[in-house]
């Protein structure tokens, strides 16, 4: 079997979708299709069906997904032990972390890093879905999260607090305790699972799944949200509706897998970032210096 179809499918199997399976692998919709077609003909037996709007896997296609992953764990495995050697602070670098994080707070850090180390191309994958270590999607993560992958190498850094902020105006008109006009943010599962906690009604009026979005809504007076302390504290329209509650703590997480460890690119962005962090601990752990 080709290594490259067994690899289109077992992204098919792990996204469910052709186009998500397609954008992951950076191919048109139409390859995998017809590359799946294949390896199930030269099989001989169907390794998937489709099931409102999603692919699954037939009782076969489990059978050599298993294999498939064992195969794809011994090639990362020889791509790590070679990367793993690299020396050179020269060459690309992915760093993925949530993108209301990137664009602000992490960002001067981001700069000073370009400018340390000119010779090293940062990429930054933006996301609020987490991207792999072990297949290479990303070479670091900066995670926010209180159950961090067991394979891999981290240090918790810092404790993110969370709070609800609102309008300057909206806060002064509501006291603490007041019923409270909720936006239904859907940015991330944290987000969306405080919000069901905190308020009664299960619908909101206005609805989003981006942070910055949030952010734009709070300011315009339509409710609250919960916002990262370090992100809510340092907009000046916006005020806290209540102080953080450690219940809505999160570590923040700067984690590598074991087969980078001896990366150079790797611990010297490592290094820089963690630094960075803990000189700017009181602003994700929201208090005064």
């Amino acid at each position: 079997m080709n290594w490259d179809d067994l690899k289109l499918f077992l992204s098919l199997a792990r996204y469910g979708t052709m186009s998500r399976a397609a954008k992951h692998l950076n191919v048109q919709h139409s390859t995998v299709s017809r590359r799946i077609r294949a390896l199930e003909k030269q099989l001989g037996v169907s390794l998937l069906v489709r099931k409102n709007g999603v692919y699954q896997l037939t009782e076969a296609g489990a059978k050599i997904e298993r294999a498939a992953a064992r195969m794809e764990s011994e090639v990362i495995g020889v791509d790590g032990t070679l990367l793993g050697q690299d020396t050179h602070l020269i060459g690309p670098l992915r760093v993925t972390t949530i993108s209301i994080m990137s664009s602000t707070i992490l960002m001067p850090m981001f700069n000073s890093f370009c400018k340390a180390y000119p010779e090293i191309d940062l990429h930054i994958v933006a996301s609020n879905t987490t991207a792999s270590l072990a297949q290479r999607e990303a070479d670091l993560a900066i995670r926010s999260t209180n159950a961090p992958g067991e394979t891999l190498i981290g240090k918790r850094v810092v404790t993110v607090k969370s709070t609800i902020y609102g309008s300057t105006e909206y806060i002064n008109n509501h006291e603490e305790g007041s019923e409270l006009d909720w936006i239904g943010a859907e940015c991330c599962d944290f987000h969306r699972t405080w919000t069901s906690q905190s308020c009664d009604s299960s619908t909101h009026q206005f609805n989003c799944d981006d942070a910055l979005i949030t952010v734009a809504a709070l300011r315009e007076g339509l409710g609250v949200s919960f916002l990262p302390c370090f992100l809510g504290d340092a907009d000046p329209l916006l005020e806290r509706y209540c102080e953080p509650d450690p219940k809505f703590d999160l570590g923040l997480w700067v984690l590598i897998h074991p087969e980078q460890k001896h990366n150079a690119r790797v611990l010297a962005f490592r290094n820089h970032i963690i630094q960075n962090i803990e000189q700017q601990s009181h602003l994700f752990e929201a208090v005064s210096e």
